[in-house]
């Protein structure tokens, strides 16, 4: 007879197989038994302060391990979650989301329980499972032993390849149902799906003979590109070919911006404006597009289909007309095989293009008297950042000042330009925070978040405490929601926020504990900024260090106030 083991023991066991080395979540009546099988299975528990900020935890230690997972009960604790799960959906992070559900016999008997309905439907037991049909790639309900363990291994097949959140859901009394444990020692089948490799090649000289033939050439990568599994092909071809090569803001960070052919995020406000240049380009290859309208400036930047490469997940277009069903990854990989630099075109770049470089070293030095401002202020903090950190910045002025950001080589900046729920950083940071302490990374987590955001979820600050994460904090106080005003309601009390005492919060939470240090500081002038900053023990990033940085309340990044203005106009001139 085969070996059995217990199915929730299967599936804990199958995500640690996957890179899962943590699972958050809160625990719930019909989710608490399966909890048992998390640590025996090696991985780590971490319990959030609520649903929503688990599931926004569990997308941030994704986004940097390759793969994360939460668990929550059946109804209230998912629907509290289920803005995570569309978040992770839109913006392809690949999520587990375990949702432990009432037993088989009570499902078939439409039992009226709680966290149902109670209308004594058959879909009081089936409309939470319906509603995530829209925001996950995979769904799997684990009600016949038979065939629970091929649905595990199917969900997180897909959750990788497909890089977004899938829902598998768990009743009560199968949890300790027997289950072969054969298939365990059976890596998981992670290949992508066959192509055809004579297409592959036809789509690959087909780009080469574009390459060879343009005249003025732009490489631009968006975010997909690194949900593709295509960073290091995009960073090669920006390196051997030499074109100017640009991201989209949610694309930042993916190619390496000390390479001289690097020219920042193309946009079309502020000062690193080059549309026209852009516009006079007779071939855009455009790598792993993710549209909206925060992504593309108000839809401004979108490449001009007749002159662009367009390279999505499995389909290669070719200037708006001939497409190739083939994979991004692979599809480069074969054009950098085949490619030959004496025939790359020779041109000389637009002498006004950005250099981000550059313009930090020339950036005038600060007064320590000045007070800290949006026009600077990103810009000069790039002198901060060092090999390894991962930055991330919150919804709001917080994400349109860090495109200003110049990177050193290997770091890496987590922002949101489609979901945009605000308050998803900081729990995304916890997470964030874990997977670099268990993949032993190099690196700091360094979070930049407004005020208003922080009132949304800061109870997570106390599992970061809990857990002793290192996690260094600037929190933008600039007295409420500042993006909002520029949009509308300048003055208006509904975008003002309770003035809290933001740097009692870690002791609120839990700091001092035993072991873990913590440090706050409040800055409102250079001077202040920079003598924290040159303070090694602040510098290491070791525990927690907060700063409240105290910026007007009016005061907004350029290329915001820019932006929003311009929208603004064009609504007023439509109505």
């Amino acid at each position: 007879m085969d070996h059995q083991i217990q199915l929730a023991d299967y599936l804990f066991r199958r995500l640690y197989q996957a890179g899962v080395r943590a699972v958050h979540g809160v625990p719930g009546d019909y989710n608490i038994t399966a909890l048992d099988y998390i640590v025996p299975a090696g991985l780590e528990w971490v319990g959030n302060c609520n649903e929503l900020n688990a599931g926004y935890a569990a997308d941030g230690y994704a986004r940097v391990n390759g793969i994360g997972a939460f668990t929550t009960t059946f109804g209230v604790g998912e629907l509290s979650a289920i803005n995570a799960v569309a978040g992770a959906y839109a913006e392809m992070s690949p999520v587990v989301h375990v949702v432990g559900t009432p037993s088989r016999a009570f499902q078939k008997q439409g039992r009226r329980i709680h966290h149902t309905l109670c209308t004594g439907e058959p879909s009081d037991y089936t409309i939470y499972s319906e509603m995530t049909v829209k925001i996950t790639t995979a769904r799997e309900n684990l009600v016949d032993e038979a065939t629970a363990t091929a649905q595990i291994d199917r969900a997180l097949r897909e959750c990788i390849l497909q890089s977004r959140p899938v829902y598998i859901q768990l009743p009560t009394d199968m949890v300790t149902a027997l289950v072969p444990s054969a298939a365990l020692a059976t890596p998981l089948d992670l290949s992508p799906p066959p192509h055809d490799q004579d297409t592959k090649r036809l789509a690959a000289n087909h780009i080469l003979r574009k390459i060879y033939a343009s005249k003025q050439p732009f490489l631009l990568v968006d975010a997909g590109t690194s949900r593709y599994g295509a960073t290091d092909e995009a960073n090669d071809l920006a390196r051997r070919t030499g074109f100017v090569t640009c991201t989209t803001p949610f694309g930042k960070s993916i190619i390496n911006e000390t390479m001289a052919n690097f020219h920042g995020v193309y946009g079309t406000t502020g000062k690193r404006v080059f549309s026209s240049w852009v516009d006079s380009c007779d071939l855009i290859i455009y790598i792993g597009p993710r549209v909206s309208n925060i992504n593309t400036y108000g839809f401004t930047t979108i490449p001009r289909p007749e002159v662009s490469i367009t390279f999505d997940q499995n389909l290669v277009t070719v200037c708006g007309s001939q497409t190739y069903n083939v994979p991004v990854k692979a599809t480069l990989q074969e054009v950098l095989d085949h490619l030959d630099a004496a025939q790359l075109p020779k041109y000389t770049p637009y002498p006004n293009l950005p250099s981000p470089q550059q313009d930090l070293a020339s950036l005038t030095p600060a007064q320590p008297v000045d007070a800290l401002a949006h026009d600077t202020f990103w810009e000069r903090m790039s002198h901060f950042f060092r090999p390894g950190d991962i930055i991330m910045t919150e919804t709001g002025t917080s994400s349109t000042g860090g495109r200003e950001f110049v990177l050193p080589e290997n770091t890496r900046l987590i922002n949101s330009s489609i979901w945009l729920s605000i308050g998803f950083m900081l729990p995304a940071a916890q997470g964030v925070c874990l997977a670099q302490r268990q993949g032993q990374m190099q690196g700091r987590t360094i979070l930049f978040e407004g005020d208003g955001s922080y009132q949304v979820t800061a109870q997570e600050l106390s599992t970061i405490i809990r857990k002793r994460l290192d996690l260094i904090i600037f929190l933008m106080n600039n007295n409420g929601y500042t993006i909002e005003r520029l949009i509308h309601g300048r003055d208006a009390e509904y975008n003002e926020v309770a003035p809290w005492r933001y740097l009692e919060s870690p002791s609120c939470f839990g700091a001092p504990a035993d072991g873990y240090d913590v440090q706050t500081a409040r800055v409102e002038t250079w001077g202040e900024m920079h003598a924290l900053l040159a303070d090694e023990k602040f510098h290491t990033g070791h525990g927690l260090r907060m700063v409240e940085v105290m910026l007007d309340t009016y005061d907004a990044p350029e290329a915001l106030k820019s932006l929003t203005a311009r929208n603004i106009k064009a609504y007023q001139q439509k109505n």
